[in-house]
């Protein structure tokens, strides 16, 4: 805001001050209240994508978008500006690798955190949450909020909207 005050001449003075907000942070928005952790999609499974989608808006704490074709991910990308992208290994139009090596050539992307979404492996598999796909962590399909949740949180840090979701699956 503005403040003015008088100098010793009384002439007034007024001096600009400036807030820093996410609004000087290229992957997020301006703070509206709390802060959104963006979560970008990309999965041609409509129905996981809708489900993963729906559940991570319910609780709170996260901006969502979906995106089903490899072709397009890149772009989507480098408009909503994610924090984090949960990414098909196996996509009806394209590989999920090479999505992640554009991803990661691209100087204005390439700090996103990536993990990759597939059902090539069973959930036993990555229980440890030291699964990875290359350098990439992966989940495996069909996947569970709170494991979900508790990726995020690993690779973006914690959002407190979600941390009473996470304790009450815990302990169900």
């Amino acid at each position: 805001g503005r403040l003015a005050r008088q100098s010793p001449a009384s002439a007034p003075v007024t001096r600009q001050y400036v807030h820093k907000t996410n609004a000087q942070h290229p992957n997020k928005e301006p703070l509206r209240g709390m802060s959104k952790q963006r979560i970008l999609i990309v999965d041609d499974d409509l129905a996981c994508a809708r489900i993963l989608k729906t559940g991570l808006e319910k609780i709170g704490g996260y901006e969502v978008l979906a995106e089903s074709r490899a072709t397009r991910a890149v772009s989507v990308a480098r408009q909503f500006r994610p924090d984090l992208i949960l990414l098909d290994v196996c996509l009806i139009d394209g590989d999920g690798g090479d999505v992640a090596f554009t991803l990661r050539s691209d100087p204005q992307l390439r700090n996103i955190a990536i993990v990759f979404l597939t059902s090539i492996v069973t959930e036993r598999e990555t229980q440890d949450g030291s699964a990875l796909l290359g350098a990439f962590h992966f989940l495996a399909k069909p996947v569970r909020l709170d494991r979900v949740i508790a990726c995020i949180e690993k690779h973006i840090g914690k959002n407190d909207s979600c941390e009473q979701f996470v304790t009450e699956r815990k302990s169900t």
